[in-house]
């Protein structure tokens, strides 16, 4: 990257080299003794002692002792040492402890903490004893999978970690050198680069600046950006006014909008007013998609297993005279109905999605439910350039207003280009810049760029839409030029012309645009020479020159992908600042129909304006952005809007983005996506981090999102209706039988044995019907199909108490309560363990016929439930063996359980499949899993 070197004849207004100009701090001198950010945050309002003291940049720098050359290695590792880390409390590691306490907040882990401490209240010590051991080996299993899953998170982030330019010497003779790193290893008085995209790393004081501004929203609230700079002088004033208002100062937790700036860190870490004005609860974030699904399922069924309790002993006590010897048994029964495992399956299934992901495709899932959110996600937003097509614009021509090829357009293009980077300290050229550059070099030497000197420059932001370069001509002494390229509406805004003109040239780049071209526009003005800095205010009376058109080169791998995520029942949708036309093509080049059925997008076809968007209610909008594909002229805020309108008419929504424009969309969606080689802010907000800003890396991420939330889904599924039935059969025989159908102790072994089966959901292979459509969990789905499965399972357990009469009566010498106990056990594993096998649903004979964990664990579930009884541990369990006629009998009973799954589940396929659900066309798979 070229730069101005500071203090240097180039520096341009409003850039001022530090130790020569002033500039005011709200912080006060440091004594020797004291940290040089004492004082970061005192009051501000200017009276009394305790009144910070405004202070120049060189006292800043003294009083940190530090210059503007930065400061010497070992200093720096002296003051890492001091100050600590340049990270805030809030964010550090949770410890494994604290998370293992944390996991009791489970809704089912709590519920099972209070049915074991009512046990013990009733004297049940052996109840008690296995119940506290299923919520020991719940809270543990999740613990140590979520550490573990933050230790893999937290080794994949130094991949993408935030870093920041920093100027630092090796010695205190030796020249400064700028280099990138860690922002956790900043300290105060380290000299740091600004530049677009970048986050603000701490509190800092700025020395130069070019263009400089910030969203501090994150602070203060404020949606517009605000403009830094340093003072050329103190200023008494600002000593009364609030921090955020004086321009010298950005606050960690602001972003760069536009522009460039050098600036020394006052405060790190914990002393910073971010650290200050948000605690923990800054990172925490509203509960996503996934979180409100599992919650709405979990409090159904805990509202309906906190009433059983209640029932069991009132149903007891009116029909057998029992009192609160049962009590034991309801709560046994409570416990049958509750998914102990709900929160390790979920850990364990998106962990080791995320991990996959990462090992293989080097996606990083910030946080484990945007697994979930992802393979929901069934309307997928981005931008154009750099997605569909390669982010890299070829110049098509250049010409003049009156359409005639002009190579000097090009010309002024150029130079506009290459002095805004130089001058503006840009991390890197505009693609479009590049491309302009680029095209400059091969049309050959004409007035050579050397021969121009750079002034100033005014970098391009999202709001303004044009850039500025200021330059001073060879032959032109006393005499500045502004040249300016951008939108050509902005341009065209900006220049001195009549209406009738400004309205034919508007008409000119509309018939461009509309053929898929891009287009700049390029004027300028020559304005008398003068040392003041330049602000966009001085964007006005331009000349126009003329209009540059660029083409988009489509993304090799684009239109592959487009129809793989539309197989997926995804909808992509594009939202970009160009012009309609231009979006238009681009989208049809690459099969993506711009059609959809609507009549809202004026003069375009079906892409919709940034301009209609603008008359739209929330309301219309929701319906217009349903149904259209292609949004034109978007600002960020536009953006924003539009992927709030989907969410807000029922759709899971990923954005794609990698700009501090993409920023409000981002934090919009349902699921934040962007590429590692994204800006700062973008990365920082993103749930999700491709290796590459690449639709196929999209695509393997959602099919991981899909498999996780498979596997859940089947989990939920097959737990809850084989729980539901076996409750019900066990209340019915309660009330029936003059025994307890089962012992309390017995029901909770019975539960550790499933749940230990259970953990094989979470390294199953969901069915490739799971994966072709989004994944949603609906408490209305899993209500409807755990009573029809449910109901099915209480009808063989009742039949195998009949079994049961049969084979004991004609048994001699049974203990028939013990034998009823044991021969209950046994069908209940077996039953469970033919549910787990053949409940799979939407999957093909030979996927169901596949072997895996899920088939392994079914097994080992079916021989402890034979064998468990014949052991020793089955007298202490109060069981006893059993005669052979019970276990030819009982292979009859599931066999035709067996049939009765199998037709069942058919019937249920079917109808999905038909689309008997009346749900929205996307989504009538969600309940496939």
């Amino acid at each position: 990257m070229n730069s101005v070197p500071e203090g240097s004849a180039a520096a341009g207004p409003g850039r001022t080299a530090p130790g020569t100009s002033a500039s005011v701090t709200p912080f006060p001198a440091a004594s020797p003794a004291a940290s040089p950010v004492a004082g970061a945050h005192a009051p501000s309002s200017g009276t009394g002692p305790e009144s910070p003291r405004v202070k120049t940049s060189l006292q800043i720098l003294r009083s940190l002792d530090s210059g503007p050359r930065g400061l010497v290695e070992a200093r720096a590792e002296e003051r890492l040492a001091r100050y600590g880390e340049n990270v805030l409390p809030a964010w550090r590691p949770v410890p494994w402890p604290r998370r293992f306490v944390r996991s009791l907040r489970d809704p089912f882990t709590s519920v099972l903490l209070c049915l074991g401490l009512v046990s013990a209240a009733v004297s049940a010590w052996g109840t008690a004893c296995v119940i506290l051991a299923l919520v020991a080996v719940s809270c543990l299993l999740r613990s140590t999978e979520e550490h573990r899953a933050d230790r893999s998170t937290a080794a994949l982030r130094e991949l993408v970690a935030t870093t920041a330019t920093v100027v630092r010497r090796s010695s205190a003779d030796a020249p400064p050198r700028e280099r990138d790193v860690p922002v956790a290893d900043l300290v105060p008085g380290d000299v740091i680069r600004l530049g677009p995209g970048d986050l603000v790393p701490a509190d800092v004081q700025v020395l130069r600046a070019g263009g400089l501004t910030v969203h501090q929203s994150a602070l203060t609230g404020e949606s517009a950006p605000v403009a830094k700079h340093p003072l050329d002088a103190p200023d008494p004033a600002l000593a009364r006014a609030g921090p955020f208002a004086q321009p010298q100062l950005c606050f960690q937790g602001s972003s760069v909008t536009s522009g460039s700036g050098t600036a020394v860190i006052v405060a790190t870490g914990g002393r910073t007013r971010f650290a200050a004005a948000h605690d923990g609860r800054a990172r925490q974030r509203g509960a996503s998609a996934f979180d409100r699904s599992v919650q709405g399922i979990s409090w159904t069924l805990i509202r309906f297993m906190l009433l059983t309790p209640p029932l069991v002993l009132m149903a007891n006590a009116a029909l057998r005279g029992r009192g609160l010897e049962t009590l034991p048994f309801a709560v046994a029964v409570a416990v049958g109905l509750t998914p102990e495992m709900l929160p390790v399956i979920v850990t364990t299934a998106l962990a080791r999605g995320a991990a996959r992901l990462a090992r293989t495709s080097g996606v990083i899932v910030k946080r484990l439910p945007a697994l979930h959110d992802l393979g929901a996600v069934d309307v997928l937003c981005l931008d154009k350039t750099g997605t569909l097509t390669e982010d890299r614009p070829v110049v098509e021509e250049a010409t003049d207003g009156s359409d005639a090829p002009d190579p000097e357009v090009l010309r002024w293009a150029a130079l506009s280009a290459l002095w805004t980077l130089q001058l503006a300290e840009l991390p890197a050229p505009d693609a479009l810049d590049e491309a302009v550059l680029d095209a400059a070099e091969e049309a050959g030497p004409g007035e050579t760029a050397v021969a121009y000197e750079g002034v100033a420059a005014l970098p391009f932001d999202p709001v303004r839409r044009v850039a500025t370069a200021v330059l001073r001509r060879p032959g032109r002494l006393g005499v500045h030029t502004l040249v300016t390229k951008g939108a050509v509406e902005a341009v065209l805004e900006r220049c001195a012309m009549d209406g009738d003109e400004r309205e034919r040239l508007l008409a000119l780049a509309d018939r461009k645009a509309e053929s898929g071209l891009r287009l700049l526009a390029v004027a300028r003005a020559d304005r008398p020479a003068r040392a003041g800095a330049y602000t966009p205010a001085d964007e006005r009376g331009l000349t126009f020159v003329g209009l540059v058109a660029l083409r988009d080169v489509p993304a090799p791998s684009a239109a592959d992908a487009l129809g793989v995520l539309a197989r997926r029942g995804i909808t992509v949708k594009v939202l970009t600042g160009d012009h309609p036309g231009t979006a238009a093509r681009a989208c049809e080049d690459l099969g993506l129909r711009t059609s959809a059925g609507t009549d809202t997008a004026g003069g375009y076809g079906d892409v919709v304006t940034a301009e209609l968007v603008d008359t739209l209610s929330d309301a219309e909008l929701a319906r217009v952005a349903d149904r259209a594909t292609v949004f034109a002229r978007c600002t960020p805020a536009h953006k924003a809007r539009i992927v709030s309108a989907l969410r807000s008419a029922g759709r899971t929504t990923g954005f794609l983005g990698d700009g501090v424009n993409d920023l409000p969309a981002l934090h919009a969606a349902d699921v934040g996506i962007c590429p590692r080689n994204a800006v700062d802010v973008a990365r920082e907000a993103a749930d999700v981090v491709l290796a590459e800003k690449d639709l196929t890396a999209i695509d393997r991420a959602v099919l991981a999102g899909r498999h996780s939330s498979g596997n859940i889904a089947t989990y939920l599924r097959i737990t809850l209706s084989s729980n539901l039935g076996n409750v019900i059969a066990m209340l019915t025989a309660g009330l029936m039988l003059p025994f307890l159908p089962m012992l309390p102790a017995q029901v909770l072994v019975q539960n550790l044995c499933f749940d230990a089966a259970q953990l094989a959901f979470a390294f199953d292979r969901p069915a490739a019907a799971a994966l072709r459509r989004p994944s949603v969990l609906r408490s209305r789905d899993f209500l409807r199909f755990i009573t029809g499965f449910g109901l099915l399972n209480a009808a063989a357990d009742l039949a195998t108490f009949g079994v049961l009469a049969l084979a004991l009566h004609n048994a001699a010498g049974t203990d028939g309560e013990a034998a009823f106990h044991a021969g209950w056990f046994t069908e209940n594993l077996l039953t469970q363990a033919l549910v787990m096998v053949l409940l799979r649903t939407g999957r093909s004979a030979a996927e169901r016929r596949a072997g895996g964990p899920l088939r392994a664990a079914a097994a080992g579930l079916a021989v402890v439930g034979v064998l468990l009884p014949l052991t020793p541990l089955g007298p202490l369990l109060g069981m006893s063996a059993l005669p052979p006629l019970y276990y030819l009998l009982l292979g009859s009973v599931l066999g035709l359980y067996a049939v009765g799954l199998t037709a069942a589940r058919r019937r249920y396929e079917r109808r999905h499949a038909s689309g008997a659900e009346p749900e929205r066309g996307v989504r009538e798979g969600d309940t496939e899993h």
